[in-house]
């Protein structure tokens, strides 16, 4: 009697492999290490970039753009404070109809209107430019303040919000190992204690400023130098 073993039915267009799959604690470590970095920036980079680290300075510095609230905080940060002077810094707004002041002309006429002396306000007037303008901003003032021979141990910024670890990011490489940067974030009263995704300017600031920090801490924001103009490249500051 004949006995037939079983024959493996095969096909011509599939054949059978083995598929390594990956297990739920796989997916699982791969999403913890993907959700992990944009969770702590979600609810911690307004914090992280909004930095107050204030220093004992003879200067202080208010970017001129953030605009009268901000002047007026600045005010009264030198009338707390022991600075000499304080240099209001900025370009000319993008979009002009007709002559407009600049931003550090505006901020040093407002400073003196709130009570700040005359002689204590320094305007420094940056080039006006599309990009690199904290840069501008912060050769304009060092360029002002040598031309005055005026040499700080320390000066302290004040800017807006979530620019301020940028701006301390950029004096610092522009002043080097001469000036000791410090930097106060100014943050509006409206913020109040709202998250910042329940503003769309608040939005908006977080994504610029959080791309523009990573810009500049890993590229110098594409500069070939530090150096404020008309200096050239390859001098060193004294």
């Amino acid at each position: 009697m004949e006995t037939h073993t079983p024959v493996e039915s095969r096909s011509l267009l599939f054949k059978r492999k083995v598929v390594w799959w990956p297990t739920r604690l796989f997916v699982f470590c791969i999403l913890t290490l993907i959700c992990t970095p944009f969770m702590g920036w979600w609810f911690y980079a307004e914090s992280f970039l909004s930095v107050t680290d204030k220093l004992p300075a003879e200067i202080l510095v208010v970017e001129g753009w953030i605009g009268s609230e901000g002047i007026q905080s600045a005010a009264l940060e030198f009338q707390r404070g022991r600075y000499q002077y304080v240099v209001a810094a900025g370009g000319f707004p993008l979009a002009r109809f007709g002559p407009q002041p600049s931003y550090a002309e505006s901020a040093g006429y407002q400073l003196m209107k709130l009570g700040v002396p005359a002689d204590k306000v320094i305007v420094a007037i940056s080039k006006t430019t599309a990009r690199q303008r904290t840069f501008e901003s912060a050769a304009a003032v060092w360029l002002v303040l040598r031309s005055k021979e005026i040499r700080p141990n320390a000066i302290n910024v004040l800017t807006l919000g979530a620019h301020a670890r940028r701006s301390r990011s950029v004096f610092s490489k522009v002043y080097g190992s001469d000036t000791h940067i410090g930097v106060i974030s100014w943050i509006p009263v409206e913020y109040g204690t709202a998250y910042w995704w329940n503003s769309s300017e608040r939005t908006k600031d977080l994504i610029a400023e959080t791309v523009g920090e990573s810009i500049e801490f890993l590229f110098d924001s594409g500069r070939a130098s530090n150096v404020p103009s008309p200096f050239p490249a390859n001098t060193t500051k004294e």
